[in-house]
């Protein structure tokens, strides 16, 4: 996927023919939850995010069913996506939107990798590295999870992960197992 440039959105004002542009940038997210019909509160904040100013859902991976990663023993599997936004957004003011979002679905951060009805994370945002205690790009731990790889490998296998590599290299050699598509049973 080639990082937008820029989107030319609707006339101004149609009498004199000028145009709103928008400098856009790329960011790719990852969504997981394993409460409250969790399949449903993935796709309500994809559309949530598509409904934000200043961010459009590019593309969408499939839902899969994964096991869950640490935390506490016996919580449900987790339903988990990938999605590519194009955003006006900086990567801070994005990460915020991504927050209060997981708020609104009722997210409470109180046991690390717990059991949560909305988890986003933004993977990647264009080329930007940054290595902030609030905001980490791309994500530190992205590279060696298969709940990650493997649908960030439906929409985005150009896509590197600074210098772990190429999404579709990593996700070929990443145990994949305990991730099935969601639809599977």
């Amino acid at each position: 996927m080639k990082p937008l440039e820029a989107i030319v959105g609707k006339p101004a004002d149609a009498g004199n023919g000028e145009f709103n542009c928008l400098a856009m940038s790329v960011a790719w997210v990852g969504l997981g939850s394993n409460l409250e019909s969790p399949s449903d509160q993935v796709t309500t904040a994809i559309d949530a995010l598509d409904r934000s100013p200043g961010v459009r859902v590019l593309a969408m991976s499939s839902l899969y069913r994964t096991v869950p990663i640490g935390g506490p023993p016996d919580q449900p599997m987790f339903c988990n996506a990938c999605a590519a936004l194009a955003t006006s957004l900086g990567a801070r003011a994005l990460l915020d939107l991504m927050h209060a979002i997981e708020a609104e679905h009722g997210r409470v951060r109180d046991v690390r990798w717990g059991a949560r009805t909305l988890d986003l994370d933004l993977l990647a945002y264009d080329d930007l590295r940054c290595r902030d205690p609030a905001l980490q790009l791309p994500h530190p731990r992205a590279f060696e999870r298969a709940f990650v790889l493997v649908p960030l490998a439906e929409i985005a296998p150009a896509l590197t992960l600074g210098s772990a590599g190429r999404v579709a290299d990593l996700a070929r050699v990443i145990d994949a197992q305990g991730v099935e598509r969601w639809d599977k049973k």
